[in-house]
Formats: C-alpha cells, sequence, structure tokens
C-alpha cells in the first residue's frame, strides 16, 4: 500500500499520532519489530554479495526482475550505509560536526522499528520525501524511485535478515565499497550487455590513478563516470598521501567541486552519487557533485587538471552523432571514443594531465582518427600507453589500453609536444578472466614502477622487454600515424601456459564478440544504415 503524503505514514492501528517532518514515527501498534540483535561482525566482500544476490531467485517468483532487485538494493544499502556513516565523518572533517546524510525520520532506522504494511508505507514514503529534494545530491540519488518490492514479508526479509544484521563498514572506517560496487557488478554481468562502459575493473583505476597522482588543489573530473570508480579512487589517494593539507581551503574544495563527474545515463549517474557520498565526498544538501548530461554535445565550460576516463566502447555505443557543433574538434567523427579523445583534450587546462581507457581501434583507425593522433601528438606530450590484455572487462573480448598525455602545447621553436612514446606492453602472453583468473593491483605493480622509473624526468625511464620508447620522428612517420605498437612477441615472455578451461574461455569470449559486432552490422544493414566505425 502506497503512501500519498509529505508526512511519515500514520499508525495503521490508530496508536499514535503522525510523527513530525523530521522525527523518527513511532513503530505502528501490532507491527512492532523485534527486539534487534547487536550487530555481527563484518564478513567477507563476496560473503555479502553472495548472500545479498542469492535471494533474488527468491524475489523473481515473487515478480521483480534483476534489474529491478538490483536498483531496490541500492536503495536499501545507500540508507544502511548512510545510517553507518553518520558516526564516521571524513577523516579530514573530524573536528567539525557533520549532518547526517538522510534526515532522521527518513533513515534506515525509521525502517528497521516497522513490521508488515507499516514498512512497506514507510520505505515508499522516504523513496518519494527523499526524491523530492531537488538541486541536492541526497534529491538526486532518489529521484523518481519507485518501490518495486510490493510484498512486505518479502521488503521485511531482506531489510532485517539480510542486510540490517551485517556491519558494511569496516573497522578502520572505509566503507566496504567494494561489496557494494560488487553487487552492482553482479547485476551487469547477470544482464551480459553494457556493463563493459559502466565498471573499470578496481586494479586498473588504482594503478592510472597511482600513475597520475592527484594534489590537493587540483581539479578532476571524469567525462563519462559511469558509477564513480575513477572519482572514489582519487579522493581515496589524496586522503591517503596527503591528509594534513585537507583540513583548510583544499579540503573544502575537494567537497564542494573539486571531483566532479559527468554521466549520461540517469540511472548510472543516480549511482555514482550514492557511492560518492557514501565515501565522504559532498554532503547531502549541497548541489549534486555529478551533472547528467551528454558530455559531447558542447564545449565545456570548466577545466581540469586532471581527466580520468573510460569513455563508453563496445557494442552498442554508437549514436551515430557527429557533434558538429563541435567547432572545438579537430575532425567530425561518429566514432565516440575519438570524439572523447577531443573533448578530453578541450577539458584539460594547460600542463593538465589525462589517463583514458581506450580500445585499439583508435590508435589505427584512419581519417578523423589520423587526423586527432597527429593533433595529440603536436600539442601534447603523449607519453605513455599500456597495452592491457583481454579478459578483465565485463564486455567479452575488448582490446583495450591505456593512454596517458599532458597538455603542455607545442614546444618552443615549434616543436611537437611529445618527445618519446613509451609502450608498456602488458598483453602479449598475459591472460585474464572474470572467474579463473581475475586482475589484481599487484598485476600491475610493475607498469606503475616502470612508470615512475624516470621520476619527473620520462626520459630518464628504464626501458625493459615489455616497455620501450618510441621516438616523436618514429611515430609521426609510420602509416596514418600507427599508434599499434605491440613492444613482445607471442611466446618471448617466460609465462605459464593458460589451463584448459582459461582457454575455452577465451575463445568463448572471441565467438561472443564476433557474434555481436555481426549482429549490429545485420541490425545497421536492416535499418538501411551502413556499419559505421564502431560496428565493425
Amino acid at each position: 500500500m502506497s503512501s500519498s503524503t509529505d508526512t511519515p505514514p500514520t499508525d495503521p492501528a490508530g496508536a499514535g499520532d503522525s510523527p513530525t517532518p523530521g522525527a523518527t514515527p513511532a513503530p505502528p501498534a501490532g507491527g512492532e519489530a523485534k527486539t534487534k540483535a547487536a550487530p555481527a561482525a563484518p564478513v567477507s566482500t563476496s560473503t555479502l554479495v553472495n548472500r545479498l544476490w542469492s535471494y533474488c531467485e527468491l524475489l523473481r517468483h515473487s515478480g521483480v526482475s534483476t534489474l529491478d532487485y538490483v536498483e531496490q538494493l541500492t536503495y536499501l544499502l545507500f540508507l544502511k550505509m548512510a545510517d553507518e556513516r553518520t558516526s564516521h565523518p571524513a577523516v579530514f572533517r573530524r573536528n567539525a560536526p557533520e549532518r547526517p546524510l538522510v534526515p532522521e525520520g527518513r533513515d534506515w532506522k525509521s525502517l528497521t522499528t516497522r513490521s508488515a504494511e507499516a514498512l512497506l508505507d514507510q520505505y515508499e514514503f522516504i523513496l518519494k520525501d527523499l526524491g523530492q529534494r531537488g538541486g541536492t545530491m541526497l534529491g538526486e540519488v532518489f529521484t523518481k524511485a519507485q518501490n518495486k518490492i510490493h510484498e512486505p514479508a518479502v521488503l521485511e526479509r531482506l531489510i532485517k535478515d539480510l542486510i540490517d544484521p551485517h556491519t558494511w563498514t569496516t573497522e578502520n572506517q572505509d566503507l566496504k565499497g567494494d561489496a557494494y560496487e560488487g553487487l552492482l557488478q553482479r547485476g551487469a554481468e547477470d544482464r551480459k550487455t553494457g556493463a563493459g562502459q559502466y565498471f573499470t575493473p578496481r586494479p586498473l583505476i588504482d594503478a592510472m590513478v597511482d600513475c597520475v597522482q592527484p594534489k590537493p588543489g587540483e581539479w578532476i573530473t571524469d567525462p563519462a563516470c559511469g558509477t564513480g570508480g575513477f572519482l572514489i579512487a582519487a579522493h581515496a589517494h589524496l586522503v591517503l598521501n596527503h591528509e594534513d593539507e585537507l583540513y583548510g581551503d583544499k579540503g573544502r574544495d575537494l567537497q564542494t567541486g573539486a571531483i566532479t563527474g559527468y554521466e549520461l545515463v540517469r540511472e548510472t549517474g543516480r549511482l555514482a552519487l550514492m557511492n560518492m557520498l557514501l565515501h565522504g565526498i559532498g554532503s547531502s544538501e549541497a548541489k549534486p557533485l555529478i551533472t547528467i548530461q551528454d558530455s559531447l554535445a558542447r564545449p565545456p565550460k570548466r577545466h581540469y587538471d586532471i581527466v580520468l576516463a573510460n569513455p563508453p566502447f563496445g557494442v552498442g555505443s554508437v549514436t551515430g552523432e557527429s557533434y558538429t557543433s563541435r567547432t572545438d574538434f579537430w575532425a567530425p567523427t561518429t566514432n565516440k571514443q575519438l570524439n572523447f579523445v577531443q573533448h578530453i583534450y578541450n577539458l584539460l587546462k594547460t600542463n593538465g594531465r589525462a589517463a583514458l581507457v581506450l580500445p585499439d581501434n583508435v590508435l589505427f583507425e584512419s581519417g578523423a582518427g589520423e587526423t586527432i593522433r597527429r593533433n595529440l601528438l603536436n600539442l601534447c606530450d603523449v607519453h605513455t600507453l599500456l597495452r592491457l590484455p583481454t579478459g578483465i572487462f565485463y564486455a567479452n573480448g575488448v582490446k583495450a589500453n591505456v593512454l596517458f598525455f599532458d597538455k603542455i602545447g607545442q614546444r618552443s621553436g615549434g616543436r611537437p609536444g611529445t618527445r618519446k612514446l613509451w609502450v608498456y606492453d602488458f598483453r602479449t602472453d598475459q591472460r585474464f578472466t572474470l572467474k579463473q583468473r581475475q586482475l589484481g593491483r599487484q598485476h600491475l605493480d610493475d607498469f606503475v614502477a616502470a612508470y615512475h622509473s624516470g621520476g619527473t624526468d620520462f626520459a630518464k625511464r628504464t626501458p625493459s622487454d615489455r616497455f620501450r620508447a618510441y621516438d616523436y620522428d618514429e611515430l609521426i612517420t609510420r602509416d596514418k600515424v600507427n599508434l599499434d605498437i605491440t613492444v613482445l612477441k607471442s611466446g618471448a615472455a617466460a609465462t605459464e601456459y593458460a589451463s584448459p578451461d582459461v582457454i575455452a574461455q577465451e575463445i568463448v569470449d572471441e565467438l561472443e564478440v564476433a557474434l555481436a559486432q555481426f549482429t549490429a552490422v545485420a541490425r545497421a544493414l536492416k535499418k538501411g544504415n551502413p556499419p559505421t566505425a564502431d560496428d565493425k
């Protein structure tokens, strides 16, 4: 039964007055919750994720789809984790009072003290009331939120048996973001499609941030932020390495706009806002730090010191839009990834730094691709290219890279900004899968060490079998300025052969990618449109 008022639902038995806004509503008579036991000690991330996910099967029998279940879990987990965070302010805000993320009477406690229909009414009231707080981070989180779990017994079990008994924060007061994001990833994995554009492997995000090394006072953005992984990692890096510098203006900037993101899909932007609030970035009543918009639609109004991004790529990323209104682009193209490269260049301040995940076609596509690569090498210091292995993204078979460049302009005498491009081959003879052999941060230790091996002088880096430099003159004379460079030949590295099940999974991944590409081409031909570069 849905509540239609803007105050917490009243006691259905008439055993109490309506609570005033902002006060914790009293449990209804006949629907009191059982005495709650003390919270259990934190359990492992995988245990929490598996426990919650297993309940999905039961919910399917109640008419709740997988997608709806994950959406409802994000609301409930946000309320639970916000409740736990009330006594855990951001590290550099410990000396200042901090308001709860969720107002009293609309919080987790107001759910755990109710049962049956009263619980259902309160949950629906919370979604409606918080969603009406327009112009705030909390309001954006719950904008247009609706309850999809209409059986009171199902909702009560989910809240009281599966979520409430467990502590979702660790002893050192850092949120268990891995469990929260792991649940979202399980949902994406279950859907099979489109996940690659939302989820960048956490170890890769952390390695990219460790290379770029954000500093207090720098402004950071992600123009295709997904669920906010890069923004959260950048914030964590700053808190871990520069805590003493974050108690003044730089700390306030960090909470009010120094870390911002842009996202095209509202539902995904909602998750990013949740993630940021739960990780101590921004505040409930402040202006949202995630803007829902098409980043490519117009030139940027703000410029940043650091851009970290994994622009959407893979099956279904083509919009057919060439963004001809972008007169700041070097070349018009329908290739979304090439457009993001141009957009990110324009997002950067002079001397700004960028690290972005890109598919292989950005490195070799002719036409607009060649024009963009020439300009990038000329006007930036394109200093590092990390060739990634397959099997690390949810979009099967994706061949991707991380490109690092600094917007320094041409050097004196009109010389190009790029001196040398250092290529690290992490693809040849490397095998990963999402199940049998997942990418870990330790697998990228050698790359991060190689990246920093010359200190601040890239020319003094230490080469290796996997890591070597290519001069600008060599790059610019390659056919179509092709940067699709392989440092190692297959078999050159002393690595173990993959097990038969891993090899079989790789074959399945490749076949699925091929089938998806043929499907995209067939769909385009059926509509009478020729396939674009992204369809091929």
